[in-house]
């Protein structure tokens, strides 16, 4: 490829381990970083206005043609204090849930664990912007992930965190966003750019340096509750999830 390959990511402190090992390397010179939020860059990657992207795994079934294509993910194994169901109530309580608008993935995880971990169904309602998360009160919960969630921490009476749920659920770890590509990339640039992942990781003192955030401990975050590796065992977590979205009956509409 002669031109530059756009790469989309996602402004998150989750992501910038990558970004650092990106823009401190060679393959630099052969990106155009192209910035969203998750579910957007899920559209934009289908509609090839990028080439490859930190997207949200529920979204990777409906781009027609996909391939991971990095070792690394944005995952846990157990609580991600980043992705979490706010309450003011406990949650046999809850009547109703927002669905943060950043979100996919996030969206249809609560979604398997309301139905077969909680087991409750409260009335589900997508978020269309920012003020949904004024309307976290009383028995109406919500779902903020990202950097808004440890805002959220600091408000909400109940957390319930969906990696630790997830992993009480399944034993399992999970798959947040991954890597994707929509085409067949060069080998020497997909090796440089999982190598650039890599470089990243190895820096995680020099990205919490980076990025001052007085409401979390961001070495803690890193180095505890996200897993950036992405292993079989994450690969068997990210079939498992699929299959039980797609056993989700009725399923509301989340467009890309």
């Amino acid at each position: 490829m002669s031109k530059k390959i756009r790469v989309g990511i996602i402004n998150y402190l989750n992501v910038k381990p990558f970004l650092y090992g990106i823009r401190h390397s060679d393959v630099m010179n052969e990106v155009e970083l192209i910035e969203t939020f998750p579910s957007k860059l899920a559209q934009m990657l289908r509609d090839d206005e990028v080439d490859v992207g930190i997207v949200p795994v529920a979204a990777i079934p409906e781009i027609p043609r996909h391939y991971i294509v990095s070792d690394y993910c944005i995952g846990c194994d157990g609580p991600v204090a980043s992705v979490c169901l706010f309450s003011e109530v406990p949650v046999n309580r809850i009547r109703k849930v927002l669905l943060d608008y950043h979100s996919r993935t996030s969206v249809a995880l609560v979604q398997v664990l309301l139905k077969h971990y909680w087991n409750i169904s409260p009335e589900l309602e997508h978020a269309e912007n920012e003020n949904f998360r004024s309307l976290i009160r009383d028995t109406t919960a919500g779902v903020v992930i990202g950097d808004r969630a440890f805002e959220q921490r600091k408000r909400s009476s109940y957390i319930y965190d969906l990696g630790e749920a997830w992993k009480d659920h399944t034993g399992l770890g999970f798959v947040f966003a991954a890597w994707v590509a929509n085409k067949k990339l060069p080998e020497d640039f997909l090796k440089a750019f999982n190598e650039a992942n890599a470089s990243g990781l190895d820096h995680i003192d020099e990205v919490v340096k980076e990025n001052p955030f007085p409401l979390y401990d961001l070495g803690k975050y890193y180095k505890y509750n996200i897993n950036y590796i992405l292993d079989e065992k994450k690969r068997a977590a990210l079939e498992t999830f699929l299959q039980e979205v797609q056993q989700l009956s009725p399923f509301p509409a989340i467009s890309l």
